[in-house]
């Protein structure tokens, strides 16, 4: 576990940026493209198996997962990212690993992935701690998704957190009398649904095949960054990928095919 010592640009959108920050693991996970997804604790089994699907349809487009390490929707999404794709940011410090159930998953993320904690060492979970550690889940991701909630549940708090921060919000589409809370968001026009997951996912580009290795030259250009910028980075890479057909220029923005 390190503190951080360099500004992270997204939680400025936060009302007060973290006093201290902590990090466990892949720091570099957090110049890749990045999804807020929440949840409830106790999600149905069509939402598990719903957010699996669409955690691994946007990892497999280099997007990185960014949750709350709970049980329910937070677990199964960093599941469906995979512990080297994703983001945990827990209401503990992170020499306590919490929830106890998700103790071997948080670990793995830990060795593979990333953990954040804005709590210093030895610091247990309060009410109050999981509002906080919301505020930086919704922050981190460039838009936020709800798989399942209930009125008046800690996602909720979420919502509210990406509604005044500007953020898109995107919902699973739920029957009647399932979570209420979601579809007051559609029906308030607050949310937007997801009626197919690659259909959403594919708005990042085409699935990378998992044994392709997905390098830093890929993550770069999942941010359709300028040809300047790039070939500041990378060089000729940057014209070896065009001719290779993995990118194409337009307009002087990258974009992946």
């Amino acid at each position: 576990m390190i503190e951080l010592d360099f500004e992270i640009d997204a939680l400025n959108s936060m009302k007060s940026y973290p006093k201290n920050l902590y990090g466990k693991g892949n720091l570099s996970l957090l110049n890749r493209p990045k999804v807020s997804i929440v949840g409830t604790r106790r999600p149905s089994a069509y939402t598990r198996q719903m957010i699996y699907n669409l955690s691994k349809a946007l990892s497999s487009r280099g997007i990185c997962i960014v949750s709350g390490g709970a049980m329910g929707v937070d677990a199964i999404a960093h599941q469906g990212a995979g512990a080297d794709n994703t983001i945990a940011i827990m209401a503990t410090s992170l020499d306590i690993r919490y929830p106890k159930v998700n103790q071997g998953l948080i670990k793995e993320i830990e060795n593979n992935g990333l953990t954040l904690s804005q709590f210093p060492p030895i610091f247990k979970a309060t009410s109050w701690s999981f509002v906080l550690r919301n505020e930086i889940v919704v922050a981190l991701g460039d838009f936020l998704i709800v798989g399942e909630a209930d009125i008046n549940s800690g996602s909720m708090h979420s919502v509210e957190y990406a509604i005044k921060m500007g953020k898109k919000i995107f919902v699973l589409p739920h029957r009647l009398g399932e979570s209420k809370a979601t579809n007051r968001l559609l029906q308030d026009g607050i949310a937007t649904p997801i009626y197919n997951i690659e259909s959403f996912a594919s708005q990042f580009g085409q699935s990378v095949d998992e044994s392709i290795i997905r390098d830093d030259f890929f993550y770069f250009c999942q941010t359709e960054p300028t040809l300047d910028s790039a070939i500041i980075k990378f060089g000729d890479k940057v014209y070896e990928a065009e001719l290779e057909g993995i990118i194409v220029i337009e307009n002087g923005l990258l974009r992946l095919v």
